[in-house]
């Protein structure tokens, strides 16, 4: 089976391509991934954050990149928010971000 990769919107697109290449190298490579393995793709590459919510997990010598998406009928993934993890932890404000674009993209 295999899944097709939208973007909840062109800024998300934007934000990832705007990416230093290290980490937009292994997001192309991780989406690859994705394609293939839908939601069989685990850690490391992958990360359920709970309700329907994943994280992609790209890194690079210039980093760790973090694409937020979730799974739609029809084999679709939607890549909700993106951005260049400068912490730890994911930032609350990055997963509300996420969760309520995953709640309109359900809503639709």
């Amino acid at each position: 089976m295999v899944y097709s990769v939208e973007y909840f919107n062109r800024r998300v697109l934007e934000e990832i391509e705007s990416w230093p290449v290290g980490i937009l190298a292994d997001y192309a490579r991780l989406v690859e991934l994705l394609i293939e393995f839908g939601p069989g793709l685990m850690m490391p590459h992958s990360r359920s954050l709970g309700d329907g919510l994943f994280e992609l997990r790209p890194h690079g010598r210039e980093g760790i990149g973090r694409a937020l998406y979730c799974f739609v009928v029809g084999q679709r993934v939607v890549v909700l928010h993106a951005f260049v993890k400068k912490t730890q932890a994911t930032p609350r404000s990055d997963l509300a971000i996420a969760r309520k674009r995953m709640k309109e993209v359900g809503d639709a």
